[in-house]
């Protein structure tokens, strides 16, 4: 595992939209809002078990119906492909609670 280069960040965000970089923490940043405490507390259970697996865990903060988490990798002081793939993998929990809400 190796810390991302500014080139290789540039490149993940292009496909993680709604992401922010904060450069200062190396580290990357998204709101999401659920239509209930219930669908949010699923999508943080979700997103734990994945963590528990992968041995990389978030930083995060609920409110309600509102989660907001962060990815970084300590080992290298910055972003890795692990914190890609576990963006991705909330991305993809989010819109599958969305649509099956709809």
């Amino acid at each position: 595992m190796h810390k991302l280069t500014s080139l290789e960040i540039t490149q993940a965000l292009a496909s993680l939209a709604q992401w922010r970089l904060d450069a200062d923490k190396g580290a990357i940043t998204r709101d999401y809002q659920f239509a209930d405490f219930a669908q949010a507390f699923g999508f943080m259970a979700q997103v734990a078990i994945a963590s528990e697996k992968r041995n990389h865990h978030p930083e995060w903060f609920n409110v309600y119906n509102k989660v907001r988490i962060t990815w970084t990798t300590h080992d290298v002081q910055g972003l890795s492909s692990n914190d890609v793939e576990m963006a991705t993998l909330c991305d993809n929990a989010f819109a599958a609670i969305r649509g099956a809400a709809a």
